[in-house]
């Protein structure tokens, strides 16, 4: 009896002993860490020569290349990451950086760049294509841009930014995971007196970036407290500062529409009447076909008789009327993405500009698509390093902003021209049959206020209209007519009816009916200028242009004169 009692005591805690130690498996399995660690080239996915880029704290989809042990970036990542000015005449094999003093050029697949005029030799090759991605090297790109980089086995880090951060000291040698959880898989080891930077603190976890840029999560009881870190910013590089030519008051500036040589003789006649004027803008220049060449109205005895009068010219060069005259396409794009062409046009309306006396260039360019953007805004970065190198005050025209138009870049117009001109009118036009106003105040104050937001104040001019259109609907159709503000007394004395005020547009309106027609206007006169003029003044705007020269009154000219000289 005794031996069949052991055995079954035996039996009993032979089942403890395992149960147990299947407790303490379990209890183990749960509570013990993860010795499984992260194959980090799968983690990053970069095959051979790639690496993963973290800019800042975040990881991208965009990768580098190393190459002969240099780091290079897509043009692409460089552009919308570091530094946006570099750009590439792919067909013509060239890469070229303009800043405010000159341009800089690198052909493909060299180890050298001319630099003005002078050639410099590098130990790298600055650019070349690889299948169909261009990589720019990171240390070409730093002689232009302050950033730094760090390059490790299977990612780099980017920092263009050093505000003050969050670290905390390692207190024992520890790992971190991939994700909060000891069961997580390893990341990369840290020692005792490692320090790391605290992205975010979690209740037993905390989400970290390790000295070698590998971002993961170490406990809490792991690490000291948190402390701010204020790192020292990068500053290799000290750009050169945008000359800014122009007036010591505000402008005024009238266009002048001239639509051959003969109609420089006309100066007089459109100046007459004006008042406060201080800049006339002939319509002399206008592309003639995509390889960068242009026809010229321009007259040294015009200019002569301007500076007589006390004003400045700055002759328009535009990119439409040549073809509207002739029927002959110009496709800006075509011309501008052509490092030849661009700059033959460059050079060649900065030479005559200073063989002709002009104070100043007015670019009228209206053809402009999305696709021209980079090509507009690297154009408008050549011809100003050419401009104030020979004194010329630079302006451009510009449509009121809006999303469809953004490709023309005001940001940039706000820092390398000398003024940025709204064409604050054309909100309804002719020839378009929607009837409407030429420019409501909504319009005028959008133009000027979204214009703000990307140029000072002090290079803003505004385009007022010195006319407006009278509509005609007939049924289905819609047609239209110039009226200018000095016919509209003459005009509104042919009817009966008088014009009504309307708050929505700060205009005088007329509406009449004739047969089966109706007739509707939205006047620009004496009171709607004025309250174009109150936004202005309060935005403190650099002055006004005027579409176009003869047809204003000399009231309106009183009231340009007042604007023109505030300070």
């Amino acid at each position: 009896m005794k031996k069949k009692v052991g055995i079954v005591a035996f039996v009993i805690l032979l089942i403890l002993i395992i149960a147990g130690g299947a407790i303490g498996l379990k209890l183990k399995e749960k509570y013990s860490y993860s010795k499984e660690e992260v194959d980090l080239a799968h983690y990053y996915n970069v095959p051979e020569q790639n690496r993963a880029i973290l800019y800042e704290n975040a990881l991208l989809e965009d990768r580098a290349l190393v190459q002969e042990g240099v780091c290079y970036l897509e043009l692409g990542t460089v552009r919308k990451y570091l530094n946006e000015i570099f750009y590439l005449d792919e067909a013509e094999g060239s890469l070229l950086y303009t800043d405010a003093l000159e341009t800089i050029q690198a052909d493909i697949d060299q180890r050298k760049y001319t630099r003005g005029g002078a050639e410099n030799t590098v130990s790298y090759v600055v650019w070349f294509r690889k299948g169909d991605k261009t990589y720019l090297a990171l240390d070409f790109v730093k002689l232009f841009t302050n950033f730094s980089y760090q390059v490790y086995d299977y990612h780099m880090q980017l920092v263009t930014d050093w505000p003050q951060e969050t670290v905390a000291t390692v207190e024992k040698d520890t790992q971190v995971r991939l994700k909060g959880g000891i069961k997580s898989p390893i990341m990369t080891q840290v020692r005792a007196g490692d320090t790391l930077v605290v992205l975010e603190r979690m209740e037993t976890w905390c989400k970290v970036k390790t000295e070698d840029a590998i971002i993961g999560y170490v406990e809490n009881k792991m690490i000291g407290e948190d402390t701010l870190r204020t790192p020292v910013a990068v500053q290799d590089y000290v750009a050169p500062e945008y000359p800014s030519l122009g007036l010591d008051k505000k402008v005024s500036l009238g266009w002048h529409s001239i639509g051959g040589v003969g109609g420089n003789t006309t100066i007089d006649s459109m100046v007459a009447g004006t008042k406060g004027l201080n800049v006339i803008a002939p319509t002399w220049f206008s592309l003639t076909d995509n390889e960068g060449n242009f026809r010229s109205f321009g007259d040294t005895a015009y200019v002569a008789r301007a500076h007589q009068l006390g004003l400045q010219v700055w002759g328009v060069l535009d990119d439409f009327n040549y073809e509207l005259e002739t029927g002959n396409p110009i496709s800006c794009l075509t011309m501008l993405s052509s490092t030849k062409a661009r700059q033959k046009l460059e050079q060649g309306i900065v030479d005559i500009s200073v063989e002709l006396g002009l104070d100043g260039i007015n670019l009228d360019f209206e053809q402009l698509n999305e696709e021209c953007g980079v090509h507009f805004a690297q154009f408008l970065r050549e011809l100003s390093v050419l401009c104030h190198e020979k004194g010329l005050i630079l302006s451009v025209d510009n449509y009121v902003p809006y999303h469809f138009n953004e490709y023309r870049r005001l940001d940039i117009q706000g820092q390398v021209v000398d003024y940025v001109i709204i064409m604050g009118y054309d909100e309804h036009w002719h020839g378009s049959s929607d009837p409407g106003s030429v420019a409501s105040i909504d319009y005028v104050t959008r133009g000027i206020e979204k214009t703000l937001e990307k140029v000072p104040a002090e290079k803003v001019i505004n385009g007022l209209p010195l006319y407006t259109i009278v509509w005609k609907i007939d049924g289905a159709q819609v047609s239209d007519e110039f009226l200018t503000v000095a016919n509209t007394q003459s005009f509104l004395s042919k009817f009966s009816i008088k014009p009504t005020w309307d708050e929505t547009t700060c205009q005088n309106y007329l509406e009449w009916t004739q047969g089966s027609a109706t007739y509707k206007v939205w006047l620009e006169d004496l009171e709607s200028l004025k309250m174009k003029i109150n936004v202005m003044i309060a935005n403190k705007i650099g002055g006004l242009a005027v579409w176009r020269l003869g047809y204003g009154t000399p009231a309106v000219w009183e009231l340009f004169y007042a604007f023109t000289g505030m300070k």
